[in-house]
């Protein structure tokens, strides 16, 4: 057992050491920064507690949404709050650090054993939120990408939901109630990665009285492909009275469509100063 322990602990050794002389990893040093600065830590608490803190004002202005695509008579609705899980509630830093060691990138494979695993940390400010929400009697609505797909030898239709919702219980989240929900990618058909669809259904039965998440399509439909940073831009600037009001957004420097619209050589993005010759 000893001779195991050691095994692994010079395993681990030689993967960091692995990892230093390769800097040059796309998500080392945002992955650095989502685990070890106080500063990720300080404006994750910070968001939270801003929608905590308008929590009482969403509740008590019926006539406002935090959806755009809600158009229906939602006056009477009952309320809820809308949450991403990746990077929103759950920190997966430890898988993307874990592709960093193993000089690899992310697949649906590595991803899914990640999910199974229900190990995933909770996004500082998170649970805190989540309570909060409950007790005043607000439903918590997930819309998640977490893709709902079939494992060899296991029965459920949806693993991945069964999982995540392990994954919240063992961090101490609130147990969904009869009027709480998770949406899943793919659990319908037409429920693809474009989270539309799903915040137009969770609209449906509750007021939407916030948005949290850490992409822009969390809160905008039709943001992740074909269209550019600068029309990105402007649709932050024009929801500008949303952001910190009815939309909330958590960092995530390691992944998401701010990286994926960014094609060719991701250097030419880059906006530095003129100097003399």
């Amino acid at each position: 057992m000893r001779q195991h322990l050691m095994r692994l602990a010079l395993l681990s050794l030689v993967l960091a050491a692995a990892a230093c002389a390769r800097p040059d990893h796309n998500s080392l040093n945002s992955t650095l920064w989502v685990q070890t600065s106080a500063e990720y830590r300080a404006v994750a608490f910070e968001t939270y507690q801003t929608a905590c803190d308008k929590l009482d004002a969403a509740l008590q202005d019926r006539t406002r949404t935090a959806a755009v695509e809600q158009t229906n008579d939602y006056e009477t609705l009952p309320p809820a709050v809308v949450l991403d899980i990746d990077e929103t509630v759950l920190d997966n830093s430890a898988y993307e650090a874990r592709l960093i060691l193993n000089h690899t990138e992310w697949n649906p494979r590595t991803w899914d054993a990640w999910i199974a695993r229900a190990e995933a940390s909770a996004v500082p400010g998170a649970l805190e939120f989540i309570r909060a929400a409950k007790e005043k009697g607000v439903s918590v609505v997930y819309i998640t990408n977490r893709e709902c797909s079939e494992r060899p030898e296991d029965s459920s239709p949806c693993p991945q939901e069964r999982d995540t919702l392990e994954n919240l219980r063992k961090l101490g989240f609130p147990e969904p109630g009869p009027d709480d929900d998770m949406l899943l990618q793919n659990e319908r058909a037409e429920w693809t990665s474009e989270k539309q669809s799903r915040r137009a259904y969770a609209a449906e039965t509750h007021r939407i009285l916030m948005l949290l998440g850490d992409d822009l399509g969390d809160f905008l439909p039709n943001v992740k492909k074909n269209v550019t940073m600068e029309q990105r831009a402007r649709l932050v600037d024009e929801y500008r009275a949303y952001w910190g009001d009815r939309w909330f957004i958590l960092p995530n420097p390691m992944y998401g469509s701010w990286d994926k619209i960014l094609t060719g050589c991701k250097a030419r993005y880059l906006r530095g100063y003129d100097q003399p010759e």
